[in-house]
């Protein structure tokens, strides 16, 4: 089986402060001089603390089950939907991958929200999510080196929580990465621990294509994938 972990160091997610101000909402420009500051100290207390990993495996494809909009991987069936199944449907494996931002962060953002200092807390709460979607796009450019060398393409990646994918279904996800080097664990309603964590499916094939989130075809508003499409 095809697998790879990686020891993410935070100055190669080259977060800045311009990037956190875009995520929270500001325009070029329109942040206050004090929020800069404020997201700089976070930013340097995250590059100090913040143990960032990402990982993924490779399984072939058991089958597809196109009325169901399933997929079956090692024996389990994973029920992802129309739009996550439209655009894996033609894959050969499927790379499941995992990333995290580590507990640090939101260590940080409990203590800010203890003390009464909301805006801290949810600065901590926005560069965690920017860390481990960066963190998430850097795996998936490596697992594309790999890919693309054996001649198959990627799709983009899709998580269960997104696209009408039920997040229950993590807990099928976590059976087939047992011993993950990220060391995520699942609460029981499916819920990641650390909170700044990832998981999902990345298709593989020759027939495959990577496309734009379909965002037109889905109406959950606060998605991170509809962020993503906004801004490219």
């Amino acid at each position: 089986m095809l697998r790879a972990a990686f020891q993410i160091d935070f100055s190669d997610l080259k977060l800045n402060v311009s990037q956190i101000e875009k995520a929270i909402g500001y325009k070029d420009g329109e942040s206050h001089e004090t929020i800069s500051e404020l997201i700089h100290k976070v930013l340097q207390k995250a590059k100090s603390e913040c143990q960032v990993k990402a990982e993924y495996a490779v399984f072939p494809v058991d089958g597809f089950n196109n009325d169901e909009k399933s997929v079956q991987i090692s024996g389990l069936v994973f029920n992802v939907k129309k739009i996550v199944y439209g655009q894996i449907k033609k894959s050969d494996s499927v790379a499941l991958f995992l990333a995290t931002a580590g507990e640090e962060i939101g260590i940080r953002s409990r203590e800010a929200t203890k003390d009464g200092d909301i805006l801290t807390a949810y600065i901590y709460d926005v560069v965690g999510s920017e860390i481990v979607e960066t963190a998430a796009d850097i795996m998936q450019n490596k697992l594309k080196e790999v890919i693309v060398s054996g001649g198959k393409k990627i799709t983009n990646r899709y998580s269960p929580g997104y696209c009408g994918w039920d997040v229950a279904e993590q807990h099928k996800l976590f059976r087939l990465m047992p011993d993950n080097f990220c060391k995520i664990r699942l609460t029981p309603s499916a819920l990641m621990d650390p909170v700044k964590s990832i998981s999902g499916f990345i298709g593989i094939g020759e027939h495959i294509r990577y496309n734009p989130y379909t965002c037109r075809l889905c109406d959950m508003k606060d998605c991170i994938y509809r962020k993503v499409r906004s801004q490219t």
